[in-house]
């Protein structure tokens, strides 16, 4: 197996086709500060603010979605988001895109910020995930060694509408629903749960203090505060948490590495775990000492506490599959005390080009963009999260196994898939409620099934031009040996 050898370049982009800029005659500006917040304001004069963003865009208008005539089509995005990547990746991309419409959606962030940049917005912004669908909320450990559920993916994290995420999560749960075998019927009650969730929870959240807001964790298992879980729910959970308190550093070391001649390296896997050359290692050790500069200045003396025995390149994901992203395995107090760092490279956001983003220091790297937006979101970020580059590419560092673990998706059905969507609409809505004022969205979205009712509408349709443009790449890929040879066929 060849090793891969890191290409230098100046800096990391996800280009769109010329055609394919947003069918808005400006980009979506963000305010600074980003909300100004009115606490001294009473709560329910908050609330009718939100309320009053009906009248310039009612609740029932979120159902009306139709692709503008300008799109520069799904395939030519997804094809134009391969430039900049690993080529010999590109295939196994494509291939993981081409398993199932909701594969294709999962690494087609691109398309769907091609397509919300068309829609209305409120107006109103927040730190937003920018990929928000269900199988980028899982389970990980605190610092504490807690487990607790989230969001755990934010490659995609900007400034922008809270509505983009919401609509994102709820076309993801159309899919799935799709997948699952769920009708028509039982996907639009799945996507009024989720959304239900989102509502539910801001009307929670507006009544408590801004730190109280950021204190607050989702531990499964432990009495929901806003309402009772089904049986089966509850197992399945249960079953989940104790997986993930077994994916440790130290069961993954066995399983990905072995001790050669008295020294430590990564046994290959080939595509996913490959050596690489000395040229590339020794970049990313270097990127690593660079990283440690991020971190806090006591996380910065725990570190140095670590060597580094090996690096590789690993594959993840869908929709990052071809982008570079190492492993590195460090040791700290001997051999049973290994730790894994991932050094992934930070692309552009889907969403870049459809946004005002702000040119200050959290954001000028994309790396630092992807920090700062993991713990805006999310309740307890890893304690190893920062950034770095190699050869002029941004990227961001953190644990590869932090007692992470993930609800089975696919399995579930009934009360079971609908609590699951329902959590994830209830956890989006404590992340955007870190970064704005959750009483205005309570007033937007009110208490009646109005904008659920919407959104169902929505997800259908979207979730109908999805299953079109991932029968557009499977026809795109058909004759292309390497895809196929990927696929398996």
């Amino acid at each position: 197996m060849a090793k891969s050898k890191e290409v230098p370049a100046k800096k990391s982009s996800r280009p769109l086709p010329k055609s394919a800029g947003s069918p808005r005659k400006t980009k979506v500006t963000v305010p600074e500060p980003l909300i100004p917040f009115a606490g001294d304001r009473p709560l329910n004069e908050r609330r009718s603010t939100g309320k009053a963003f009906r009248i310039k865009l009612p609740r029932e208008t979120h159902a009306n979605w139709v692709r503008q005539s300008d799109f520069p089509g799904a395939v030519e995005i997804v094809m134009e988001g391969n430039k900049g990547r690993l080529e010999k990746y590109v295939p196994l991309r494509l291939a993981r895109m081409a398993a199932s419409p909701f594969s294709f959606y999962r690494g087609a962030a691109a398309v769907m910020a091609t397509d919300l940049a068309s829609t209305q917005i409120t107006g109103v912004m927040a730190v937003i995930d920018g990929d928000a669908h269900i199988n980028n909320f899982g389970l990980y450990g605190t610092p504490q060694r807690d487990i607790i559920f989230d969001l755990n993916d934010f490659d995609e994290a900007v400034i922008g509408p809270w509505e983009w995420d919401l609509k994102r999560l709820v076309a993801s749960v159309n899919l799935a629903g799709r997948e699952n075998g769920l009708n028509a019927r039982e996907r639009a009650t799945a996507v009024r749960r989720t959304v239900r969730g989102y509502r539910a929870n801001l009307n929670r959240l507006e009544k408590l203090g801004v730190l109280e807001t950021w204190y607050l964790h989702a531990y499964p298992g432990r009495e929901n505060p806003l309402g009772k879980v089904d049986p089966k729910s509850k197992a399945i959970w249960a079953k989940a948490v104790g997986k993930a308190e077994r994916q440790t550093n130290q069961t993954l070391l066995g399983k990905v590495a072995e001790k050669v001649n008295g020294h430590w390296r990564f046994r290959e896997d080939p595509p996913i775990l490959t050596r690489v050359d000395s040229s590339t290692r020794n970049a990313v050790e270097k990127a690593l000492v660079e990283y440690a500069d991020t971190l806090h200045r006591e996380r910065k003396f725990m570190l140095s506490r670590y060597r580094i025995a090996d690096v590789a390149h690993r594959i993840v994901g869908v929709g990052s599959v071809g982008t570079r992203a190492y492993l590195a395995l460090l040791f700290g107090n001997g051999d049973n005390d290994p730790l894994f760092l991932q050094v992934k490279e930070a692309i552009v956001p889907a969403l870049a080009p459809f946004i005002e983003r702000r040119a200050d220091g959290q954001f000028s790297h994309e790396g630092k963009r992807i920090v700062t937006g993991q713990r805006a979101l999310q309740a307890s970020t890893d304690v190893m999260l920062g950034w770095t580059q190699i050869n002029g590419r941004p990227f961001f560092v953190r644990q590869m196994k932090n007692m992470k673990g993930s609800i089975p998706i696919e399995w579930l059905s009934g009360d079971a898939f609908y609590f699951y969507v329902w959590a994830c609409g209830a956890i989006l809505a404590r992340a955007h409620a870190r970064t704005t004022d959750s009483a205005l969205l309570a007033g937007y979205c009110g208490n009646s099934g109005v904008l659920d009712d919407a959104l169902a509408t929505f997800a259908e349709s979207y979730g109908d031009q999805t299953v079109r443009d991932h029968a557009a790449l499977v026809q795109a890929v058909k004759n292309d040996r390497a895809v196929q040879q990927m696929m398996g066929k």
